[in-house]
């Protein structure tokens, strides 16, 4: 009979260990540059979703407002 603890991945413990440092192993980092790159990039798409989200916000509200005062 199978307990719940006893699983084959349990005992796989230092293996896996190995395969997640060798998997690390093979990641390409990007360099500063495209690092700073992309980050203004997500800064600036961010504020321009926040503004549009503001506006449509505030058209929202004052129709809303305008038709609950007919």
């Amino acid at each position: 009979m199978v307990k719940m603890g006893d699983s084959a991945e349990k005992k796989a413990g230092p293996g896996f260990f190995k395969g997640v440092s060798a998997e690390f192993k093979k990641i390409m980092w990007p360099d500063r540059q495209a690092t700073v790159k992309q980050s203004i990039a997500v800064v600036a798409i961010s504020v321009v979703v926040g503004v549009i989200i503001a506006l449509l916000d505030y058209v929202v509200l004052n129709g809303v407002n305008f038709l609950t005062s007919i």
